[in-house]
Formats: structure tokens, sequence, C-alpha cells
């Protein structure tokens, strides 16, 4: 069985494909913004979002493996998606800036003609250093985070802010993909998959 990637995320994309896994991708179509889902609960709202993407997916697919996802970035009881331009850029870090904020990412795995349907989530601690407006200012300017939840990527220059992380760094860049695999390990049809699309 073939595996699907529901997402464009180029950093999704290298994690899985540093997992040696064999797959595609077919991006979603689902406009993130139009969608109402509880704000109250992140870990609830990411999952919920990965699955919408991922059944979006999964009509096309049938006979296949579809893996959907999403991240975000809580702090102070609010969700940061990806920001709409610079000021809420500047206004996400700026609020990061000497905190701990919380990322988390939700999955989705729908194979319909094996009868799997599994959402999880993760999430990872990270406490940033307290950032100059000077860094901020280049960071934006130079790596235009404006496809990144949180406005920023904790695997490019942005390394610089973080202070310490508790959890999955891989969950932060997008993909928990050492519990994906632990998943998939407890389940014989899902690792069955797995062992299939491993590539050599």
């Amino acid at each position: 069985m073939d595996i699907i990637l529901a997402s464009k995320s180029p950093r999704r994309k290298i994690l899985l494909e540093k997992a040696k896994l064999d797959f595609q991708i077919s991006e979603s179509n689902i406009n993130e913004k139009n969608i109402g889902i509880n704000y109250t609960s992140p870990s609830y709202y990411c999952k919920k979002l990965a699955e919408k993407k991922c059944i979006n997916v999964a009509g096309k697919f049938k006979k296949k493996l579809v893996i959907g996802a999403d991240t975000i970035v809580y702090h102070n009881k609010k969700i940061y998606n990806k920001p709409t331009d610079r000021d809420e850029a500047v206004y996400h870090l700026k609020t990061l800036s000497d905190q701990t904020h919380t990322v988390y990412t939700g999955v989705s795995l729908i194979a319909r003609s094996k009868n799997i349907k599994i959402n999880f989530y993760d999430k990872t601690y990270v406490t940033f250093y307290k950032l100059s407006n000077q860094y901020i200012d280049y960071y934006i300017d130079n790596y235009k985070p404006y496809d990144k939840a949180g406005s920023y990527g904790i695997q490019d220059w942005s390394m610089v802010f973080v202070k310490k992380i508790n959890g999955c760094f891989n969950n932060v860049v997008g993909f928990p993909i050492s519990k994906f695999y632990k998943l998939a390990s407890g389940n014989s049809i899902l690792n069955e998959i797995i062992k299939e699309n491993q590539k050599k």
C-alpha cells in the first residue's frame, strides 16, 4: 500500500524522507481560515485540522495510507498560526520573547481500504531567550517566516532564539516522527504498511 502525504510543507517532506519512507505528496485544498474549530483546546484544534486535511485527500486515494498533519504554537491561551503579514510576525516573536510556549502537531492517518483512522498529537515546550528588535527584524526580513506557525522555523536561523526544549525537536519542525513510528509499531496493519514503504 502506497503512502500519501497530504501536505505541501517542505519540512514534513524532509522529515519523512529522513525516516526513509517512500511516499507521494497530494496537497489538501481546504481553507484553514474557513474552518470553525474550538480554539480553547489546542490539542483538539490541531488534531481536527489534520483530520480535515487528511479526509480531503483520502477521498481521492481510497487504497492508500494518507497522512495529514497540522502544527500550531500555543501561548497565553492563544493559538499562533501562520502570520498574515509582517506586523503579525513581529507580534508573534515579541510575545514569545523570554517566554515558554508549546508547539502542538496533530497527525491524522487514514487508510480506508484497511479500515484505519487514527488521530494523535504531540507537544513540545520551547523556551526563547529575550529577543532584541534587531534579531526579530533580521529574521523576518531575511527568512520571511510567513508559512510557519508562530512565525519561526526552529531548523533555520531562529535556532539562535532557543534557550531550551522539552520534548520532541522534530515535532517543532512539523512532524513527530518518533511518536509516529512508536504508534505504528503497536499497530500490525500500520506497521506492515510502513515496512512495505521503507526505503533500503
